[in-house]
């Protein structure tokens, strides 16, 4: 008589088989495929202007040769403070309203973050624009750059100008580099902005692109005068504008209020108002970003309008069409930086500041960019 099989005994049977067939499938040789949760990149269309938000953003995955968070490791026997749960800033609000949090100097270790970034040996670019007396200030960004942003870093500062042989020869660290990128003059500073735009696009698409994994856009009527390190270096980086972040209402930021602007934000809507002087993130993002400000006031001009504060307003609407789940707010010394952190399928979104260490000249030549 045939004895009586249980549905127990089947199933662990064909769990066995299953753990069989795998090793044998393992040891002849194949390699089992990995997935991704992101969609195919290949073949995506060149996209109007209408279709910019939706390039911007949704269309694109992280580059297949980038880094991921797997690869944020802390180096074996590093020594520093142990972490408190129980002391910290409690001067400030660490969380925004959305659930992420605000981060502050003091927030952070410097020498955990740096060790977990100088790792990863990330290429840094730094975009600035020195056009017509703006070359003045080059020595004293470059002097203290080179005193204070991301020493021991890989870093190379590229300068749009129309005056190269007035770029100073300064002396920089191992592993730091300066380009000189020609550019034409300028006659208005709005008309200066606006190229920032249009340069710093065509400039990441065909060369910096091959040459960095970051980018930072940045005022060149700009001192570092304190540590600016690894902790700025994200998927995004923008900063709050420091006349701004205290106790003003979202209805009077400076926002572009007319409809006719494609940087247009109604009243009632947006978190906090970011300043242009300091902006950056990962590479690719940051080519999103820059030519999103590019397309929107090339649209603008061809409506005869120009944003109320050029492409810090553009960067203002984009901060809201993408809006604020994916960022964390940080109050520096000088600035206020947003930070964001957010891990989305295969994308990993980290938004951290180090802008308490950039101060803008008093005698600004752009003083009335600098509102």
């Amino acid at each position: 008589m045939l004895r009586y099989i249980s549905r127990t005994h089947i199933l662990v049977s064909f769990a066995f088989l299953l753990i069989l067939l795998g090793v044998i499938y393992v040891y002849s040789g194949y390699t089992i495929p990995s997935y991704s949760l992101c969609q195919q990149c290949d073949d995506i269309p060149e996209p109007g202007v209408k279709d910019i938000l939706t390039d911007v953003w949704m269309n694109e995955c992280p580059s297949s040769g980038g880094w991921r968070i797997g690869d944020l490791k802390m180096q074996a026997g590093l020594k520093y403070a142990q972490p408190s749960t129980q002391k910290g800033r409690t001067d400030v609000n660490a969380v925004t309203n959305w659930n992420v949090p605000l981060v502050w100097e003091g927030t952070f270790d410097p020498v955990v973050i740096d060790a977990i970034y100088k790792k990863m040996d990330p290429r840094v670019a730094v975009v600035v624009f020195a056009v017509g007396k703006y070359t003045r200030f080059l020595e004293g960004f470059l002097v203290s750059g080179e005193k204070y942003f991301l020493v021991d870093f890989r870093v190379t500062y590229y300068i749009f100008t129309d005056h190269e042989k007035e770029v100073p020869k300064i002396k920089l660290g191992k592993g730091r580099n300066i380009t000189v990128l020609p550019i034409p003059s300028a006659t208005r500073w709005q008309d200066v902005v606006f190229g920032r735009m249009k340069w710093a696009t065509i400039a990441i698409d065909k060369q910096i692109r091959n040459e960095a994994d970051y980018l930072f856009m940045m005022d060149i009527d700009s001192v570092f005068h304190d540590r600016f390190g690894a902790e700025s270096l994200s998927h995004l980086s923008v900063v709050l504008h420091r006349g701004y972040y205290k106790n003003t209402k979202r209805d009077q930021f400076p926002y572009e209020r007319r409809p006719q602007s494609k940087a247009y934000i109604p009243l009632g809507e947006g978190d906090y108002y970011y300043t242009a002087a300091v902006w950056g993130g990962n590479l690719e993002e940051m080519y999103k970003l820059v030519k999103y400000c590019y397309m929107q006031s090339e649209e603008d001009a061809k409506n005869k309008i120009e944003a109320v504060w050029q492409e810090e307003s553009h960067l203002n609407k984009y901060s809201i069409t993408i809006h604020s789940l994916m960022f964390r707010a940080l109050r520096t010394h000088f600035f206020v930086s947003l930070l964001l952190f957010s891990s989305l399928f295969c994308h990993f979104f980290h938004i951290v500041s180090a802008i308490f260490n950039v101060k803008s000249e008093e005698d600004s030549l752009y003083c009335s960019h600098s509102h």
